[in-house]
């Protein structure tokens, strides 16, 4: 029975062998409850069960077939349209297996609502290429969608790269297409490397252009008797592929050398010699064994040339020597090439000069006289020069002390228009010897004349003591107590007295040959001043910096010491000398 109804067998109702009841294209009408009766001599006994018909499970929006590129994210989409009686669960398939997320889950995601099994495949690759299935079940059904997914990339390395033929300058090469990426590959590049090139370089082809189907090439324009490897590029519409991996290496066949030596010249050297140099060809231009240079040159003027033969590749340059050469003379130079094919071109003619002649006098009127405790001043005048002395490069000075021997003497150089140098750190009064000569590139002459300086004594060490400054809105009045020179030690000249603003680098200095001074100075700021004894030798130790502070009231006075009394100055003190310096405390 449904309810209080008998159910009787029809197209769609029908009763089985063992008591139970089949529907067949269940209706919302079905629905209800079904009582089932059964009878024997012994009695009776009933079952009752629940009929509940729900909506079926539909797909509304189905994954469809897509090409994309690798490296691109895609969207699979999966939403359904279901009962809201029952739980719904998703399931990805790709190529038959069950997609496992958390193991995929730097590609694969399951994003969406509850109605929705979306899967979002990131930075897809080759391997990703397949059928995906989005199967879709409830208590009472299943559902299932397919798609097609082909992923295009660019090509992997073509394979099999022969050279099949060498020349001097050519190469033949075959090779075989590798696996495209689901994208034909529309062309091919040559690329090769020497032990000269910095990597893999790019070279030209015949045909120009070598389209897809075409798998041999000819590599022109290559260098003679040098080793290669080449290696191939495929391209599709994605792009350029993996390179081959590179073919054996190969070395082109030896032809005459075609590069001539660049930045030919010369000069220089010793008296009766012809000094040539030059760029020597670098390996990969010299186009076979046996590579040397030929040397040819004369003199200016001079129809005939004089050549010979410099057979290391690697040589710069040449001397020819002869008692004949004039000095500083004019010689019309070119270099060429050959190898064990042949010769190949000279450079164009240069002129060199040939070797200068030594300076053969020496530098005249000689004086030395000292600056200081630690300095020396020497002067002289100019040699007189004449052609074949070429270009005066310059001056040496040699000089060594009172204790000490020539031979053991220091030098200092200077350039051709000077004619005085300063020897510094020298020990102080103490007697130096010096000596002028002049040298050019082919050496140099004699020297001059012995001449000898004392330097001065080393200035005084004990500073200036007892600073004491009286200070007014306009000016600063200053006095300071006498330095005296030890015996060793440069006499007492004058003083100066070195001040600047404390917000300023700049420093003032007053030169005075008394112990005291007047500043005249607004005082709007603080003032640093500090004093030194001046001598022959030097300055002398400073005294202790003293600071003056901005007036505020009429006047201030104070000391470097502590003092009770001032004493004001008796005058107006003479002013020698006042100019500006960089400070450097």
């Amino acid at each position: 029975k449904k309810g209080d109804m008998m159910v009787r067998e029809q197209a769609r109702v029908s009763f089985l062998n063992d008591g139970g009841l089949k529907i067949m294209n269940v209706t919302k009408a079905d629905a209800g409850t079904y009582t089932c009766t059964a009878e024997n001599q012994f009695g009776k006994a009933n079952g009752t069960t629940h009929l509940v018909v729900t909506e079926p499970t539909r797909i509304i929006l189905a994954p469809s077939n897509m090409d994309v590129a690798v490296g691109e994210s895609v969207i699979l989409p999966c939403q359904v349209q279901h009962d809201p009686l029952l739980d719904i669960m998703f399931a990805w398939y790709f190529n038959g297996a069950l997609t496992d997320f958390k193991k995929d889950g730097s590609h694969f995601e399951k994003v969406g609502g509850s109605s929705s099994g979306d899967l979002m495949i990131r930075n897809i690759q080759l391997k990703h290429s397949g059928k995906y299935v989005c199967m879709v079940q409830t208590g009472v059904d299943s559902v299932s969608s397919a798609a097609e997914l082909i992923v295009r990339g660019s090509p992997g390395p073509p394979e099999n790269v022969k050279v099949d033929e060498i020349t001097d300058t050519t190469a033949q090469l075959s090779w075989t297409e590798g696996t495209d990426s689901h994208s034909p590959v529309i062309s091919y590049a040559v690329q090769a490397r020497t032990p000269f090139s910095v990597g893999w370089q790019s070279v030209r082809t015949v045909p120009e252009v070598i389209d897809g189907k075409t798998h041999t090439a000819t590599v022109v324009e290559l260098n003679p008797w040098v080793e290669y490897e080449f290696r191939i590029v495929a391209s599709n519409k994605i792009g350029g592929g993996e390179p081959s991996l590179p073919s054996e290496k190969v070395r082109t066949e030896e032809a005459a050398p075609e590069i001539a030596p660049s930045e030919v010249s010369g000069g220089g050297g010793s008296r009766s010699e012809l000094v040539i140099t030059w760029d020597p060809v670098p390996e990969e231009l010299q186009n076979g064994g046996g590579f040397g240079y030929v040397v040819a040159f004369r003199p200016l003027g001079v129809t005939t040339w004089i050549q010979t033969v410099v057979t290391s590749p690697d040589n710069p340059r040449y001397v020819f020597r002869n008692e004949s050469i004039v000095p500083f003379s004019p010689y019309e130079v070119k270099v060429g090439v050959y190898n064990n094919k042949g010769e190949g071109p000279f450079s164009p003619v240069t002129t060199v000069f040939s070797a200068e002649e030594e300076p053969t006098v020496a530098p005249s009127h000689i004086s030395a006289h000292s600056l200081s405790s630690s300095e020396i001043e020497v002067s002289w005048n100019t040699i007189p020069w004449k052609l074949s002395n070429g270009h005066l490069l310059g001056y040496e000075v040699r000089y060594w002390n009172n204790g000490g021997e020539e031979e053991s003497s220091r030098k200092v150089k200077v350039a051709g228009n000077q004619t005085s140098a300063v020897l510094r750190g020298l020990k102080s009064n103490l007697a130096y010897y010096t000596a002028v000569r002049a040298y050019n590139s082919a050496g140099a002459g004699p020297f001059s004349a012995t001449v000898n300086a004392t330097t001065k004594k080393t200035p005084p060490s004990q500073p200036p003591g007892n600073v004491v400054w009286n200070a007014t809105d306009t000016k600063v009045l200053l006095n300071w107590e006498q330095v005296k020179a030890m015996e060793n030690e440069s006499e007492v000249t004058g003083y100066k007295v070195f001040y600047r603003t404390s917000s300023q680098n700049n420093v003032h200095v007053l030169n005075t040959n008394k112990t005291s001074a007047e500043l005249l100075l607004p005082i709007k700021e603080d003032y640093i001043i500090e004093v030194k004894a001046t001598t022959d030798g030097g300055d002398g130790t400073s005294s202790e910096q003293i600071r003056i502070p901005r007036i505020t009231s009429m006047d201030a006075r104070g000391s470097t010491s502590a003092i009770s009394n001032i004493h004001p100055l008796s005058g107006y003190m003479s002013v020698l000398l006042f100019f500006i310096v960089n400070a450097l405390w």
